[in-house]
């Protein structure tokens, strides 16, 4: 068909126009922190670069925590200067603490993510101290950061257990948004709002998210789901509802954490390309590509437990033609 062609120009003005939404690959970190096989260096880049050519861009590549308490992670140096150098990729990396930050700056990652609870009991057990002493921490770290020459480096501040914790249980809703608000004036970039153990529902997620992007405005608010009971793509599509334009997603479905008690996989990339592109969404992500990939990432990690719907029964045949009727 010929680029003239009316109906090829207005197909084509309707996908540029569809509006964009950000899945961030958060495997090669959240993904892998508990699995038993250590993956080698090259696979870690290989599962990144993978994921790039499948059109993910944003990709959380490792974090800076110390090797005893995650050995995953003995190679986070070497990792991040791997993603630092691939063509196409937006990395970050995840940090618990100024010594990790600083470690992350001196390599020039360009987004830092920092993590703390909302729940005083899970911060104790993930980070050995209270929420404001990690509050503080930001501060110091977001002041690092501005006193550094050559460009800005984005910091990521998310919010862990904001919907409930196996560890305390239930989490004030007011006590996320007064953290939200107080990490966007310490000058985070971005607000991630983490459902930790998968207590989150779709009712609680459009409500409190309408709260927390109210109170940042402008500032970005991202999503950071676990399926733990079922509802991981429940929420997303809450979150949809409320404004969120930008989810963190595993491969497969990996991923948990080690201090909380029960909390299981992260939501499925692919599943979760595959809803945001049914709604009518542009991600840029291929789902076909993905899956390839996922199929690797398998073949690597033997001994895991693996989610995904679309992986196990394929996508429907009305797929492209319900993205395109959508835009």
């Amino acid at each position: 068909m010929s680029a003239a062609n009316p109906t090829f120009k207005a197909s084509r003005r309707r996908r540029e126009m569809r509006e964009k939404a950000h899945v961030r690959e958060v495997g090669p970190r959240d993904g892998i922190q508990m699995v038993k096989t250590i993956l080698p260096s090259a696979r870690k880049l290989a599962w990144c670069r993978g994921a790039v050519e499948a059109g993910i861009r944003e990709i959380e590549v490792t974090s800076f925590v110390p090797a005893k308490v995650i050995p995953q992670f003995a190679d986070a140096e070497e990792v991040a200067r791997g993603a630092l150098a691939m063509p196409g990729l937006r990395p970050s990396v995840l940090v618990p603490n100024l010594k990790g930050a600083e470690r992350a700056f001196a390599l020039g990652v360009p987004i830092v993510n920092y993590v703390l609870s909302a729940s005083e009991e899970h911060n104790q057990a993930n980070v050995r101290r209270s929420t404001e002493e990690s509050l503080q921490d930001f501060a110091r770290i977001a002041a690092a950061r501005d006193q550094r020459p050559g460009a800005r480096i984005g910091l990521g501040a998310g919010i862990a257990t904001a919907f409930g914790c196996t560890i305390s249980g239930a989490v004030s809703e007011a006590r996320v948004v007064e953290i939200a608000v107080r990490l966007a004036g310490m000058g985070a970039d971005e607000i991630i709002v983490a459902d930790t153990v998968g207590y989150g529902d779709p009712g609680q997620v459009r409500r409190l998210m309408g709260a927390v992007i109210a109170a940042v405005r402008p500032l970005p608010v991202a999503c950071h789901f676990h399926d733990t009971r079922g509802l991981g793509l429940a929420n997303v599509t809450a979150a949809l509802d409320a404004g969120v334009r930008a989810f963190d997603a595993s491969l497969a479905g990996l991923g948990g954490c080690p201090f909380a008690p029960g909390a299981t996989g992260n939501i499925d990339t692919e599943d979760t390309v595959f809803l945001l592109e049914q709604l009518g969404f542009d991600t840029g992500a291929d789902v076909e590509r993905l899956v390839a990939l996922r199929r690797e990432v398998e073949s690597w990690l033997p001994d895991e437990r693996f989610s995904g719907a679309i992986a196990r029964a394929g996508l429907p045949k009305t797929f492209r033609v319900s993205a395109s009727a959508a835009a």
